[in-house]
Formats: structure tokens, sequence, C-alpha cells
């Protein structure tokens, strides 16, 4: 069977028309093997307004529904992910070309948010303020949105959209979505389950909860602009986030930006090396080097530096990369040829600054069309360009360091802040790696990778990676308002601060 035909019977199963995948420019390849899967209709801006428009009205209905109740939604969203996690995942790695486990693992990233939100339903607390005005009772209180836009990246073309949606719907918003356009099918295919769940959860939930806008960048933009919009999570390249914040900015709207992460681990004299030799191997190789978290660089001590690194050379040298539906293979396909070209350029940059490369080369997969490549470390006289720079491919540049501070001044002496991680038993170096002067990530690790966040968490990083914040803890905040009520009961008017304004 083609990969083809075999993701046309995914999508059937998962309720999308056959007719959805034909006769349109949008041209939808899997990186698997360079082939096309699917030539989508693009939507025009009228049309991406007028389902804009459809989201608000169905907002203006959703957010007078109880909160529990419409965490029951999401519960049976839940479910329906749990009954298509297989094919759901099995499309992910179709469109992604991610291995099978991690195809599986985004969707259970989606069921876990799930369950994470409907308990979220029965919670959105507000606060109960001591005031100084007797007889009078100040609170604050919660309140739905509006539309909520999610633009997603390819490289978790379905988790990121349930970490925005699952909150967004139990807070009471509308949701309308805009993927990658490298990987709409799986957008596709969850709204086919959405639209499972609405119809199990019945007429209390709107019609046109949930919109999605299939084209490129116009159509985005037209949701970034549009004013019946008021928050935009965005994920994607730093570039992306410079053009999208300020267009958000002009007109005051709420940004949640997840963007680019030139992520670091630093490995001190006590780590355990056969801890962090796993966690370095996963968080540098895996997704084949493009998750947003994906360990880029690596600080080593130089007491270990002769003990670690020949051990990474050797899992560089060993690790199997292939075609990840028909194989073993731990290192999947790059997304396409700009990431393999761009993968090229860094490492000879690097290797014009000093560096020694080991790996790096083309994987020959028989696919012309089909970038694959050897995971590439690089061993580096010290941090210069291209270190400095998000390279979004298996790249892993190490350098040597001798003193503490020097090497967390380093750490942080880049761009973006978006995950660290360090190795060490010493209760010293790991308080202050997670210090007010430690590392200046979001996300700030010890003795575990940068890579592999839990849904209980906020999600998001500092500087150029945005500011943002997904997923789990208070994160939901950023998908109401709030609004601070004073409640006058007694038969006086005090005003506050002891003012006096008396008329007869």
């Amino acid at each position: 069977m083609t990969i083809a035909k075999e993701t046309s019977e995914l999508l059937s199963k998962l309720g999308v028309s056959g007719d959805a995948l034909g006769g349109g420019d949008l041209i939808v390849r899997t990186p698997v093997t360079g082939e096309q899967i699917a030539a989508l209709k693009q939507m025009s801006g009228a049309q991406a307004g007028k389902a804009i428009g459809a989201a608000h009205a169905a907002f203006q209905k959703w957010r007078l529904v109880p909160g529990p109740r419409r965490g029951e939604l999401v519960r049976l969203l839940g479910e329906e992910l749990r009954a298509h996690k297989a094919e759901l995942g099995r499309l992910v790695s179709i469109e992604v070309g991610k291995i099978p486990s991690e195809g599986l693992g985004e969707v259970q990233e989606m069921i876990d948010i799930c369950d994470f939100a409907v308990g979220l339903s029965r919670q959105l607390y507000g606060l109960t303020i001591a005031t100084e005005r007797p007889g009078h009772r100040m609170m604050e209180t919660w309140h739905p949105l509006g539309v909520v836009g999610v633009i997603s990246a390819f490289n978790f073309p379905v988790a990121v959209w349930s970490w925005n949606t699952a909150l967004a719907l139990v807070c009471g918003d509308a949701v309308v979505w805009k993927p990658s356009e490298k990987t709409p099918l799986t957008a596709l295919a969850c709204a086919a389950i959405f639209a499972r769940a609405v119809e199990r959860f019945g007429s209390d939930a709107p019609e046109g909860l949930l919109q999605v806008l299939i084209g490129g960048p116009a159509v985005g933009e037209v949701l970034v602009d549009h004013p019946k919009v008021p928050l935009v999570s965005a994920t994607g390249s730093t570039r992306m986030g410079r053009a999208v914040g300020p267009r958000l900015a002009k007109r005051f709207a709420r940004a949640v930006l997840e963007l680019g992460g030139n992520n670091a681990g630093i490995v001190c004299p006590t780590a355990d090396l056969d801890m962090a030799l796993r966690a370095i191997a996963f968080g540098a190789m895996g997704t084949a080097g493009q998750r947003c978290t994906t360990l880029r660089r690596l600080f080593v001590h130089e007491s270990v530096y002769d003990q670690i690194v020949p051990r990474l050379k050797k899992a560089y040298e060993s690790v199997s990369v292939g075609n990840p539906l028909e194989s073993s293979a731990l290192v999947g396909p790059l997304v396409d040829k700009a990431a393999f070209e761009g993968m090229q350029k860094a490492l000879k940059e690097a290797e014009a600054a000093g560096g020694k490369v080991t790996g790096g080369g083309r994987f020959e997969s028989g696919h012309a069309e089909a970038y694959y490549a050897h995971p590439a470390l690089v061993e580096m006289p010290k941090q210069v360009a291209p270190v400095t720079e998000e390279t979004f491919a298996p790249i892993l540049y190490v350098m040597k360091y001798s003193d503490f501070d020097t090497a967390l001044e380093l750490h942080n002496a880049v761009g973006a802040g978006l995950s660290s991680s360090i190795f060490t038993r010493d209760l010293q170096e790991s308080e202050r790696f997670l210090g007010a002067d430690g590392s200046d990530c979001g996300i700030a690790n010890v003795n575990i990778g940068t890579s592999g966040a839990e849904i209980g968490g906020a999600f998001g990083g500092e500087k150029e990676t945005g500011g943002g914040r997904e997923s789990g803890s208070d994160a939901w905040k950023a998908y109401m308002r709030r609004a601070t009520n004073t409640i006058n009961y007694s038969a006086a008017l005090p005003l506050a601060q002891g003012v006096s304004f008396d008329i007869d």
C-alpha cells in the first residue's frame, strides 16, 4: 500500500471525506518519502473572515454554558482521542516523519491535557479580597474571553492545538485554528474527532465552536488582524513571532508566543554520566532535532569531558536513521529540503569556526525527495556563530568549561530562553541553576533533559522565545478576562483612601 493510500484510509476512519484531499493547490507531502499525499483547497481571506465570525457567534452562546458542563465536552474529546489514538498517531508519523512512539506520544499529550482541563473546569477560581470599607465585599471573577486564534507549527501538529483548545473550551472560548501548511491533514483529522465529541455532547455546544483555516500566510494574517480575536496563541520561529507580535500589539490583542529555543545543558563534575548520556541523546537527536526544546548546546566540565564526549560520539555514530513507518529507526527525516540545507550550512560554518564534526551527512533512504540526516555532534572551541543561533536540525554543539559561573553566563548568552538542564549531584550547583541568577529560561531542569515536558506545568520561555505560557499550572488565565468587583451591602457610601465628597 502506498503512503498516499494509507493516509486516505486513515483519514476516512477518522471521519475526513476523501473529497477534501484533492483538487487544490496546497500540496501536502510526507517527509518520509517526499511523495505527495494530498492537494487541499485553500481558504480565501473572505472565507477565513466568515469562519471567524461564525466562531464569535458560537462564543456568545458557549460563554453562558457553566464551566463544569463545558468540561464535559472536553472529557468526551479525550475519550474520542483515546479511541482513535492509533490512527491519529500514525497520521502524525506520516505527515511529520516522527517515529511511532513519538507519534503516539503526541496524541497522549492531547489526552493528558483533556484530563487536566476537565478538572480545571471546576477550578476557575477568583478571590475574595479584604476591603478597607465596612459593609463592603471585594472579589475578582474570571469570565470567558472570546475567540482564541491558534497558529501551530509542523513539528507538533496536534499537541499544541490541544493545549490551547482544551483550556480555551473550558474557559468558555471558541477556537479558530490555522495549522502549518506542511501539516494540514492532522488538523482535518482533529476537527473530525472534535465533531464526534460535539455530537455526543448535544445541543449545548453551538455550531462553529471550532474552525480550521486551511491556507498559507495570507489566511494567518486574517486571523492575526481580526478584531473579533482577542487572543492569538502562535507557535513557530522567532522570525514569525516578530511579525505576529507587533500586529497583535497594534490592536491591543493578547499574544501567547511560543517561539525558538536554543536550549543548553551543563554536565558538572559530579554528574551521573550514564543518566546524562541517555538524556542528552534523546534531547539532541529525538524528533530529528526538530523540537523547540531540542538540546542544541552542551557545556561539559573539563574533568569529565573525556569520559562522556567519546561515549556521545559513539552514540551519534551508531544511532539508527531511517523510515519510521517501516523500521525501528530512532531518527526519522527532516521535514524538507530547506531544513536539510540549513543543517549543512550550519555545519560548514561550525567547521570554519574551528568545530570538529562527527556525523551530519545525508542518509540515503532511496527516496530522492526525502531528506534524512545523520545527527551531528560538533566539538567547538568556544561559543560563537552558528552556536548562538538555532538551527532546526539534529546538531549538538559541545564545549568544555572549567568555571561554573562562566558556563552559566555562556548558557544564558543567546537570544532564546525556552528550556535548559543541568546534570549534577551538587546541591549548590543545582540550586544556583534554578535560582534568580541561574538559568534564564522558562523551563529549568535538574538531572533530566530539555525535552519531554509534562502537561501539568506551564510551557513556554523568556526573551526571544516570546514569554507566553501554554498547557498547565495557571496558563488558563490567559484565556479569560478578569474583573474586580466591589459590592456595597451597607446603607452608607464610604470612599476609599478616606476621600470625602459630600453633596447636598
